[in-house]
């Protein structure tokens, strides 16, 4: 077996990934991976794990922007066609549910993001002796 293989191996990307949107240590799963809201913990307070190498950047935006914005304009088309609601009332219900969603959704996004680049062992993730 190649030392590639054997690096990716030891680190499956699904329960990383699972754990970060859970906002969960991707190596544990049990520790916090945020102190604050969007600020990531330089070190799992369970495992020790070193966390402070990720660089989710703005890809956690990008996501949020996506799914958010196809869930309202869903949103949008349901409801006109179903009860053709006042348009300040639909603005006003929409709005509230964006703002709520991208506030729910974006740290678990970045959860995510960084579960996958610690298993990939990205951005300083890599092999420790």
């Amino acid at each position: 077996m190649s030392d590639t293989a054997t690096l990716t191996d030891d680190r499956p990307t699904r329960p990383a990934l699972l754990n970060g949107l859970r906002c969960r240590c991707p190596q544990c799963g049990e520790g916090a991976l945020f102190t604050r809201y969007l600020k990531v913990t330089d070190q799992c307070p369970v495992c020790e794990e070193e966390l402070f190498h990720h660089r989710a950047d703005d890809g956690p935006a990008y996501l949020t922007i996506l799914l958010v914005a196809h869930i309202i304009g869903f949103a949008i088309h349901i409801m006109w066609v179903v009860w053709r609601p006042e348009p300040w009332v639909m603005a006003t219900v929409l709005s509230v549910g964006a703002v709520a969603l991208s506030l729910a959704l974006l740290p678990r996004l970045k959860g995510m993001i960084v579960g996958i680049q610690w298993a990939r062992r990205m951005h300083g993730f890599g092999h420790t002796a």
